[in-house]
């Protein structure tokens, strides 16, 4: 029985290939899609556990398949790893602010891409396995469900930004920097640059809206989830 299902996305057929072939190894069932279009369609008809989607794609480029996808709720909480040539600073950010949980640049070590992946379903699966419900102010926090609400209407989160606001939410009124939140939210195998957090932040705070104050900056410090 494979061990997950996961989509590629990627117009250079010999990455699909390498990627394709480490993945079967490791016991994953692989689908792939050459251009954008066709990334956006396989996700929502196929429903992968995991998509590793190149930027620099036809008809639709990866930035716009990523804002696709986490804006549609049937495919909005599959986890998406970029892969990509593009390794500037700004690259990651913008991937990470669409909802990506992870960028992964190259050239590449697929071991190093299977160990991302793994941790990602790994976390995935410990989060749908928790039975935990935290009510904060209007915000109400779901892990069992991999829910948040605000004010009673849902929202639509990352696997990324649930664990950030999780984490965050736990903890009311301490100062956590962004090494502590990095460490819990992404794990060793995650991107690590200066305003990973940050780009984090400031999409969990766009989608929470009204709410977006409970998550307090502290100058110098890192962030905070406000005491109610």
């Amino acid at each position: 029985m494979a061990k997950g299902k996961i989509l590629i996305v990627e117009d250079d057929r010999d990455i699909v290939e390498m990627v394709a072939y480490n993945l079967k190894e490791e016991g994953y069932e692989t689908l792939s899609a050459l251009n954008g279009e066709d990334g956006v369609q396989l996700a929502r008809k196929r429903q992968p556990n995991l998509i590793i989607l190149d930027i620099m794609l036809p008809l639709i480029d990866g930035f716009e398949v990523c804002k696709i996808l986490k804006n549609d709720d049937m495919t909005a909480d599959i986890p998406i790893i970029i892969l990509s040539a593009k390794s500037q600073e700004t690259d990651k950010v913008v991937g990470l602010e669409l909802g990506a949980d992870d960028y992964v640049t190259k050239p590449f070590s697929p071991r190093e891409l299977i160990a991302r992946i793994r941790a990602i379903l790994r976390r995935d699966r410990e989060h749908r396995h928790t039975s935990k419900i935290q009510q904060r102010g209007d915000i109400t926090v779901d892990s069992s469900r991999h829910k948040v609400t605000v004010s009673g209407e849902e929202i639509s989160l990352t696997f990324t930004e649930f664990k950030l606001l999780e984490f965050l939410a736990q903890r009311p009124g301490v100062v956590l920097s962004r090494d502590q939140i990095l460490d819990a939210v992404s794990g060793d195998e995650a991107v690590v640059c200066d305003r990973t957090v940050d780009a984090h932040v400031k999409s969990l705070r766009r989608k929470l809206g009204k709410a977006k104050d409970y998550i307090e900056t502290i100058r110098g410090a890192g962030y905070r989830f406000k005491e109610v």
